[in-house]
């Protein structure tokens, strides 16, 4: 089994539902309804995009695999209790939510300047991390992919995501 199988449910009046279990079997859940119900499972798939593109293992799906419950992220004070890798990923999701909501894409400089800005304007310490063009199409192509297997799940079915924090030395890693 997987560190994490990660469960994303189609409602039929619109809400979706995700359910994470651990390889420990336990599990985590949160409904989203309304409009919620409609961003955010397409937030969660950008979310696998990027952290298994990248390789990332101390971000959202990394932090639910160690025992973190996914309304533990919505709590106060949790940003800054996060691992630097789980802050950079919500950046990278962010910025791929803002695209398809304005439909205008970034390239891997782009990227890589706003991260450094959020870090400077935020004034914490710039990581050494530069996300690539290669990496920036990856994420698209994976994402692309996500979005349609979901499109296509019938109200009431489910999409299934393993998850894997094994280290994986292709992947750029966070310094």
């Amino acid at each position: 089994m997987p560190d994490l199988l990660i469960r994303i449910k189609k409602k039929s009046d619109g809400a979706a539902a995700m359910s994470c279990v651990s390889s420990d079997r336990s599990v985590t859940w949160q409904r989203q309804d309304g409009q919620l119900g409609s961003f955010f499972p397409f937030h969660d798939l950008t979310h696998y995009a990027v952290e298994t593109t990248l390789g990332f293992r101390r971000a959202f799906y990394g932090l639910v695999s160690e025992g973190w419950n996914i309304t533990d992220f919505g709590l106060p004070g949790t940003k800054e209790r996060l691992p630097a890798e789980a802050l950079l990923a919500e950046l990278i999701v962010g910025y791929f939510d803002l695209e398809r909501a304005i439909g205008a894409f970034g390239n891997a400089n782009e990227f890589n300047g706003k991260i450094r800005a959020y870090y400077a304007d935020n004034r914490l310490p710039v990581p050494s991390f530069r996300i690539t063009e290669e990496q920036v199409a990856r994420i698209r192509e994976l994402r692309s992919e996500l979005f349609e297997k979901w499109k296509a799940v019938p109200a009431g079915e489910v999409i299934e995501l393993p998850f894997s924090r094994a280290a994986d030395t292709k992947h750029a890693r966070l310094s």
